[in-house]
């Protein structure tokens, strides 16, 4: 038994498909963009500098210039540690963003591995703030002039 325009229906089908499959990875790439991002609530200049743990042990890295009410992103693509380490500093008013964590930074532009003997290896060291991402595979710290308002995810 023949069902009437079932022959059309299945070639419209059909195409419905080839185009899902063809646009398919357009989608997926825009909804997986993931990564560490930096955004500048002050409206001063800020040099930002990131800490985390890789492969080759504890790394440290900066500076990246984040002017006022931009964003930056430090770590392109899916996060891969559980935690991440941020020290800031106003560069008009001298604010800081610390923490408890120490790490090594140099004065210019930097890759540091280990976090051990800064001043003994030439660097300075500084407090690092540490965020937890609950392994979520972006994280973004907003940074703001009133305490309280320094963070958030996703």
């Amino acid at each position: 038994m023949r069902i009437p325009g079932a022959r059309r229906g299945a070639r419209h089908l059909r195409h419905f498909l080839i185009a899902g499959a063809l646009l398919a990875p357009f989608f997926a790439a825009a909804s997986a963009h993931a990564e560490f991002r930096v955004c500048n609530g002050t409206p001063n200049l800020v040099g930002v500098a990131i800490g985390y743990r890789a492969s080759e042990g504890w790394i440290t890295e900066g500076w990246w210039q984040v002017p006022a009410s931009t964003c930056a992103t430090l770590i392109e693509g899916e996060l891969q540690s559980r935690y991440y380490y941020l020290y800031a500093e106003d560069a008009a008013r001298g604010g800081r963003w610390t923490g408890d964590i120490n790490m090594c930074v140099a004065e210019n532009e930097f890759k540091i591995v280990g976090v051990q003997d800064c001043f003994a290896r030439g660097y300075q060291q500084m407090g690092f703030k540490e965020y937890d991402t609950g392994r979520q595979g972006s994280w973004m710290v907003q940074l703001s002039d009133t305490p309280g308002t320094q963070e958030s995810q996703n």
